[in-house]
């Protein structure tokens, strides 16, 4: 498939897809989203691949934000409904995909840019990687889930004190908060999160999927996340991946999943 602000590339069972809008900083405009949307939907759908890293073109910036000018005369029904709508397709989609996905922060991830890094299952940053949610010195709120990631990932208090500040932290600041996981030089990015998406892809699809659901299980309100657990616990039993894997162990070999 063709995209416009998008590119696309898999290197045997590992999905890279770069946002790219270079000009605008990678900021997410409606085509955008829409593509991003497609662009995963289509690689969960394909047994082939294993683990995703979503980044942005250029070294500058990951995603520097929403594209404002798309949305600056809206009223109260299209702003909630630019919200609900970009958290379905989105956001909220790729937190609960069943394929992981890396974000590698390659410079600016504000507001938009650093909810789609939150959504994605972890993150690694580049040394020059800076992380903020300024949406406050708009007159607004972050819409697309910054307001309930950001204190799930870092705490309420730090959370609340970014949010209302409007203000920025570095990438080493992020590390130390665990809001990503790895800082590393521009160059060593891509490497590491590829190496990460190999260590992922080793393992089993199947058991992947089921800990991605338990693990968001507990961030979801009326859900008992243990008895989520336990539940894909069980269906792993039913799996040919747990076949494979348990006999694989015993017989001290490598699974071949």
């Amino acid at each position: 498939m063709n995209y416009e602000n998008i590119l696309v590339n898999q290197n045997d069972s590992i999905l890279t897809i770069t946002i790219n809008r270079p000009k605008q900083l990678n900021a997410l405009n409606k085509v955008t989203i829409e593509e991003l949307h497609n662009a995963f939907l289509s690689a969960d759908n394909d047994t082939s691949i294993r683990a995703i890293i979503i980044v942005g073109s250029g070294t500058k910036a990951f995603v520097a934000g929403a594209d404002i000018k798309e949305f600056s005369n809206f009223d109260e029904t299209q702003g909630a409904a630019l919200a609900k709508n970009g958290q379905a397709l989105l956001f909220d989609f790729i937190e609960n995909l069943s394929t992981p996905v890396i974000a590698a922060v390659n410079g600016f991830a504000l507001g938009g840019g650093l909810e789609l890094a939150m959504a994605a299952h972890f993150r690694v940053a580049s040394d020059n990687a800076k992380m903020g949610l300024p949406e406050v010195s708009l007159g607004v709120i972050p819409g697309y889930g910054g307001t309930q990631r950001l204190p799930q990932l870092i705490g309420k208090g730090k959370a609340m004190e970014m949010i209302l500040t409007a203000g920025m932290m570095t990438a080493e600041e992020a590390k130390n908060c665990g809001l990503v996981n790895y800082v590393v030089s521009q160059e060593e990015l891509l490497p590491l999160a590829e190496k990460l998406a190999i260590k992922i892809s080793r393992n089993s699809s199947t058991a992947i999927s089921a800990a991605i659901k338990s693990v968001n299980a507990n961030y979801k309100t009326g859900v008992n996340g243990f008895e989520e657990e336990i539940t894909n616990f069980g269906n792993c039993f039913g799996t040919t991946d747990f076949i494979e894997g348990t006999t694989a162990f015993l017989e001290k070999r490598r699974p071949n999943f």
